[in-house]
């Protein structure tokens, strides 16, 4: 490309940031607003890129993307609330000066690790190599290891999604205007906040008894009352609600009674 070889430089580089939530959001270190494919680029000209470690090889390809915390760029909240947790991250650079139309793709991936010190982020950038460090075959459990509803598990998850009105919350336990369908239906499934401050965040849900489900962890926002939610059913993982309550036994992704390292212990 022409512009890379100029005497005078016009390289801005550019991040697309596409959150799980559907919110897209462009970033530049020029100091002035980029329009990248029809999405505003927002100024940051703080944020910068470590140096990125590309191979041709297995390992895995990172990147650090560093800079202040602004309100109008990415909030310090939205960082803690998780909303930026696994989201697809393009890094490239563009002509500042609208002469060329070329652009030169640096790396993409999504985000790991993010930490926050002193008003400033960091956050992590994995590539596709990442994947390969996953393990590629499943440990023995006596739990179901598929999730309810997947395409293992193949629990029809009509009916078990619904929606009510939060009353009361007092830090994570959650008062709604309805009760659950049988006892412990929403122990180990989610509530997905529709409104409000949370709105948009999926957290887990620990235990669930009546008009009350208590969470992993107490709301990053305060919670009003009349708060929309979508409550999804849950499964506790053993053969007995398998069979008993959803009739999938057969689909059980688990074995209960495959001996353990108790077993050796049952005899000292």
């Amino acid at each position: 490309m022409t512009w890379l070889e100029s005497e005078a430089t016009t390289i801005a580089l550019c991040w697309r940031i596409e959150r799980r939530d559907g919110v897209t959001i462009g970033l530049t270190a020029h100091d002035h607003d980029l329009t990248v494919d029809g999405l505003v680029h927002r100024a940051v000209p703080g944020m910068t890129p470590s140096a990125a470690t590309r191979g041709t090889g297995l390992d895995a390809d990172t990147m650090e993307v560093a800079g202040a915390v602004s309100a109008a760029a990415i909030a310090g909240a939205d960082l803690l609330a998780g909303r930026f947790d696994g989201a697809r991250v393009q890094l490239f650079a563009i002509d500042w000066s609208g002469a060329s139309d070329g652009r030169v793709a640096l790396g993409e991936g999504t985000i790991g690790t993010v930490e926050m010190h002193d008003g400033r982020f960091s956050a992590e950038l994995q590539g596709p190599g990442a994947l390969l460090g996953r393990s590629v075959c499943e440990e023995t459990s006596p739990g179901c290891r598929a999730s309810l509803g997947d395409r293992r598990c193949r629990v029809p998850m009509a009916g078990r999604r619904r929606f009510a009105r939060v009353t009361a919350a007092a830090g994570a336990v959650l008062t709604l205007d309805s009760a659950e369908p049988v006892a412990g239906a929403y122990g180990g499934g989610s509530v997905r906040w529709m409104d409000g401050g949370n709105g948009g965040l999926r957290q887990t849900i620990a235990v669930s008894a009546g008009a009350t489900v208590t969470l992993e962890a107490a709301p990053v926002a305060p919670v009003m009352p009349g708060a929309l939610v979508e409550l999804i059913e849950g499964c506790d993982r053993t053969l007995a609600t398998c069979a008993a309550r959803f009739g999938n036994a057969a689909n059980f992704r688990g074995e209960p009674h495959l001996p353990g390292m108790d077993l050796i212990t049952r005899w000292i």
